[in-house]
């Protein structure tokens, strides 16, 4: 069972970073590197790739939020991070888009709570947004002196219309009894806390979403343009189920969805709300 890292002795609490940090999927594997942790030059960008876009070839939710995890400022370097609530606003399908670079803003700063937005661009256009990105994070301790950046441990993944979807790679299927859920917790999927990571969650959830809103329109054809999420509690074990409804409108069909441990008494750690449109032709 993995440990808290918070449970770590002050002699080895960095080392333990280092060994989470660069075994966790999240960030590796989509090529997002995070300067306040990774040693090496400065790279607000990351490259679109097609496991990385939807059905209709428009950009997913999900990749920007790892892209853009919006912790308010509170990194690993400074605190024990835990996100709250992140939202994204997607204005463009990015197409022909093949890389974005994330504009970072700290809002505010707190002893125990940060808030923070983005704009995600064209990385080669810069005057092209994408997407805006907003949201809050807490700190769940204290951490000791003698941080130093590590060096980064990308997967490289070359780009391929045969890739796998995001959701085979993290582990996520949707189940005989038709939810879809992710594995117990692994090295490769918690954060430091020893809880499942941002990442894997708005991939399960985008795949969960993605398959209530079709089912609903009688097409995959959809975009998603506006998505939110609430962290409520941290997901200890696993597996995790996700219990979704897709609601109809007029021109956008909107969709919210719960995620819950059932290793830790079935217990509700993720609400999620999702809204799709039909994707433009071409």
């Amino acid at each position: 069972m993995l440990r808290d890292i918070r449970e770590t002795s002050e002699d080895h609490y960095w080392e333990d970073l280092r060994r989470r940090w660069t075994s966790l999927l999240s960030y590796r594997y989509l090529g997002r590197s995070h300067q306040s942790l990774n040693s090496g030059p400065a790279d607000p960008t990351m490259t679109l790739r097609h496991d990385m876009r939807n059905a209709a070839g428009g950009i997913m939710a999900a990749p920007i939020c790892i892209a853009s995890p919006e912790g308010g400022g509170i990194s690993d370097d400074f605190a024990v991070p835990n996100p709250v609530i992140q939202s994204v606003q997607i204005l463009d399908e990015a197409r022909d888009v093949g890389r974005i670079e994330v504009i970072s803003e700290v809002l505010k700063l707190g002893q125990r709570m940060g808030f923070s937005r983005s704009l995600i661009v064209d990385a080669e256009n810069r005057d092209r947004v994408i997407a805006l990105t907003e949201g809050q994070g807490v700190s769940l301790g204290s951490v000791p002196p003698g941080f130093e950046k590590m060096e980064e441990a990308r997967i490289e993944v070359a780009d391929s219309p045969d890739l796998p979807p995001l959701y085979k790679v993290f582990g996520a299927s949707r189940r005989d009894d038709g939810h879809w859920a992710l594995p117990e917790l692994a090295i490769e999927t918690a954060s430091p806390d020893a809880a499942l990571h941002l990442g894997p969650q708005h991939i399960l959830l985008e795949a969960a979403a993605s398959d209530l809103a079709s089912d609903q329109a009688g097409t995959e054809q959809l975009q998603v343009e506006s998505w939110h999420v609430m962290f409520l509690a941290r997901g200890k074990t696993g597996p995790f189920r996700v219990e979704g409804e897709a609601i109809g409108g007029t021109d956008r069909i909107g969709v919210r969805m719960t995620v819950h441990d059932e290793g830790n008494g079935d217990r509700a750690i993720t609400s999620g709300s999702a809204v799709f449109r039909p994707a433009t032709s071409g």
